[in-house]
C-alpha cells in the first residue's frame, strides 16, 4: 500500500477548515479521514478536528480487536455517533462554537475490503482499470434534487445551492451513518476529499491525474495545484491510497 496526502487553505478562505489524518502505519493500522468543517469564524475548524481526532480514538482503542467486517462496521458507527455527541455539546456549551458542524468520510481497510464511513457531501473514489467510479453518495440538497428528477446531473454541476448539505456531524444529536464496503485488487486506488476539490476539478481530470502521474504524493500534490489554479474558492483536501 502506498499512500498521499495534500491540503490547502486555497486562495479564498482564510484558515483551513478542512482537517484529515493518515495512519503512519498503513499496514497495521490502515485508517484514513477527510472532515470538511462548517461555521462561523473557527467553529468549522473546531469541529473537523475533533471529528477526526474521536474516530482516531476510537479505533486506537477498538482496532486490535477486530475479528470480522462487522466488527469494522460497529467501530465506525460507534466513532461517528460518538464525535457527532461531542460536537453537539460543545455547540450548546460555547456561544462561539453555536451551529458547527462537519463533513466525514472515513475509511479503514480490513483484509482486502475497504470499509467506508461517510456523513456529507466528501467523497470517496475507486480508480479501476482506467476507469473513475464515487463511491459515496452526497448528502445534499442538489443530490436530492436529482434523485428526485427535479434537476439533471448536469443542471447539478453548476446549481446556486451546490453548497447546502443535508445531513452533517454535529448539527444534529441524532446521525445516520452510510457504510459502503469495496473489494480492493492490486492496483486499485481509492482517494478520498473535501469538496474544494472536486468543485473545482472534474473527475475525468482526477482521474487522468491520478492515472498518469506514478508517484501518489505527487499526484496528489497536483491535484491540490490545479484546484487552486482553477480558482481555490475552498478548502481542499486529498487522500490517495494505491493498493
Amino acid at each position: 500500500m502506498k499512500v498521499g496526502f495534500s491540503t490547502d487553505t486555497g486562495n479564498v478562505r482564510l484558515i483551513n477548515q478542512d482537517s484529515f489524518f493518515v495512519s503512519n502505519f498503513h499496514n497495521s493500522f490502515p485508517l484514513f479521514i477527510v472532515a470538511d468543517g462548517m461555521g462561523g469564524h473557527n467553529a468549522g475548524e473546531v469541529a473537523s478536528q475533533v471529528a477526526v481526532k474521536k474516530v482516531e480514538e476510537v479505533f486506537k482503542n477498538d482496532y486490535t480487536s477486530f475479528r470480522r467486517i462487522d466488527d469494522v462496521k460497529e467501530t465506525i458507527k460507534k466513532s461517528v455517533i460518538e464525535a457527532n455527541r461531542y460536537i453537539c455539546e460543545q455547540s450548546k456549551l460555547n456561544p462561539n462554537l453555536f451551529g458547527m458542524g462537519t463533513t466525514l468520510t472515513l475509511g479503514y481497510l480490513y483484509d482486502n475490503i475497504f470499509i467506508i464511513g461517510h456523513v456529507g457531501d466528501s467523497r470517496a473514489y475507486i480508480i479501476r482499470n482506467g476507469s473513475i467510479t464515487q463511491l459515496t453518495e452526497d448528502h445534499s440538497l442538489v443530490r436530492q434534487l436529482v434523485s428526485e428528477g427535479k434537476i439533471t446531473e448536469i443542471e447539478a454541476e453548476n446549481h446556486p445551492q451546490k453548497n447546502i448539505i443535508t445531513r452533517a456531524v454535529g448539527t444534529d444529536y441524532k446521525i445516520d451513518v452510510d457504510i459502503i464496503e469495496v473489494e480492493v485488487m492490486t492496483g486499485d486506488l481509492i482517494f478520498i476529499c473535501s469538496d474544494g476539490l472536486t468543485n473545482m476539478v472534474s473527475k475525468d481530470k482526477l482521474l487522468e491525474i491520478f492515472t498518469n502521474t506514478k508517484d501518489i504524493q505527487i499526484a496528489c500534490d497536483e491535484c491540490v495545484k490545479l484546484a487552486k489554479n482553477n480558482g481555490g474558492y475552498d478548502n481542499i483536501t486529498v487522500i490517495g491510497i494505491i493498493f
